[in-house]
């Protein structure tokens, strides 16, 4: 079958939420990808921050190999060790202290603004407690998830969401303080801002909303889908603050290709929140996935993982500057460590027509919002991938 007959395959049976590119990926090698046809393409997006280990990773795929011959799944009713060991690990490099195993990070948001409502039910007997999230937000796309994302357009047409929800401006402590009072039960924001643009959190902003939450009894809700599992150039972004958060979210390269996600809590939110029967998952944290979030763990440690990232995202970030500098349809880069973003001036070339040239040229990209186009390269990438990546984007841009 070739690429088009997949296609129009696809557009018979497939439900139409995407609107994707005309290609058949097919397989994966370190920092390519290849379509059923053969074509290479040079990967900075890496299935949405997801493969930071890059493709067919041989340690990686011989771990979930011998786990699918061995056992997939058993149901949270019993134990598992490779279960145990991911949370164990998971745990450490978070300085969190319980973590409750996902399928996605839009099931991990759901757990964490449960959480948040039950400790302040069990506070206070009160079921109108409120959550502060931020405009220009996006924690996902199911009706929780989508509730507390600030985006007005993805939430209207499923109206009513979940209630009491408020929405603040990201790196504005004014618009917060403003927004809190005694229902207030929890702030719930991302390090980075990713699908807004790729806004980190100004430091006087993030310490201010932890002292905020301290001094209230408010919790603090870190969504590190995105931005963390090493992709700043430290295992998760908010240790770039000095500060921890009450509740942590994670997916995406935390399982490196298999479905997996978690909220993650202090001890002290554990035990006056979450009690059995008030949340639960079918096939989250099963066998299969706690086996590969262990495996990734190790092989970030192996690899050195932040190291890399730390220097060629300096690379990177030094790269996009000098291409901001020469062209004038970019307005400005911003991000941190290999999570990066180019603002472009709309009227002069658009991020959509520029990630479909560099398609066309073997460049995988995506956008962030309407005038941004973000680089989200597996943390494997090398400084001679970042020249690569430069070389056929320079030809998008003229």
């Amino acid at each position: 079958m070739n690429m088009q007959q997949v296609i129009e395959e696809g557009e018979q049976v497939l439900l139409h939420t995407y609107n994707r590119y005309p290609v058949v990926l097919d397989r994966g090698d370190g920092m390519y990808l290849y379509d059923i046809e053969g074509k290479k393409y040079l990967d900075f997006c890496a299935g949405i921050a997801v493969f930071a280990l890059g493709y067919n990773n041989e340690r990686y795929n011989s771990a979930v190999k011998a786990q699918v011959d061995k056992l997939l799944h058993t149901s949270n009713y019993y134990y598992s060790q490779p279960t145990v060991e991911a949370a164990k690990k998971l745990t450490k490099v978070t300085g969190m202290d319980r973590v409750f195993f996902t399928n996605s990070g839009a099931e991990a948001i759901e757990g964490a603004i449960k959480t948040a409502r039950k400790y302040a039910y069990l506070r206070d007997k009160s079921t109108d407690h409120e959550i502060i999230a931020m405009n220009h937000s996006f924690h996902g796309r199911t009706m929780g998830a989508l509730s507390v994302t600030g985006n007005e357009p993805y939430r209207q047409p499923f109206l009513p969401m979940i209630g009491n929800i408020r929405f603040a401006d990201f790196n504005d402590l004014k618009s917060v303080k403003a927004l809190v009072n005694d229902k207030t039960c929890a702030i719930l924001m991302e390090t980075v801002q990713g699908e807004g643009g790729i806004h980190p959190a100004d430091p006087y902003f993030m310490k201010g909303i932890r002292q905020l939450c301290d001094d209230n009894d408010i919790l603090l809700i870190l969504d590190e889908i995105q931005c963390g599992m090493g992709r700043s150039g430290k295992m998760f972004a908010f240790e770039h603050y000095g500060i921890t958060p009450d509740i942590l979210t994670v997916a995406k390269a935390v399982g490196c290709g298999v479905p997996v996600g978690a909220f993650l809590m202090t001890e002290r939110v554990a035990k006056a929140s979450l009690v059995p029967g008030d949340h639960g998952t079918t096939y989250g944290g099963n066998p299969l996935a706690g086996c590969a979030v262990s495996t990734v763990l190790d092989l970030f440690e192996e690899y050195d993982i932040l190291e890399n990232v730390t220097r060629v995202g300096r690379y990177l970030s030094a790269k996009l500057e000098d291409l901001v500098m020469e062209y004038d349809c970019l307005l400005g880069q911003r991000g941190l460590g290999l999570m990066q973003g180019l603002v472009f001036d709309t009227s002069k070339a658009t991020p959509g027509e520029i990630v479909k040239k560099a398609l066309e040229k073997g460049l995988i990209l995506i956008t962030a919002g309407p005038d941004v186009i973000r680089f989200l390269p597996p943390l494997i990438v090398k400084e001679e991938h970042v020249d690569e990546m430069l070389a056929i984007f320079r030809e998008c841009l003229l």
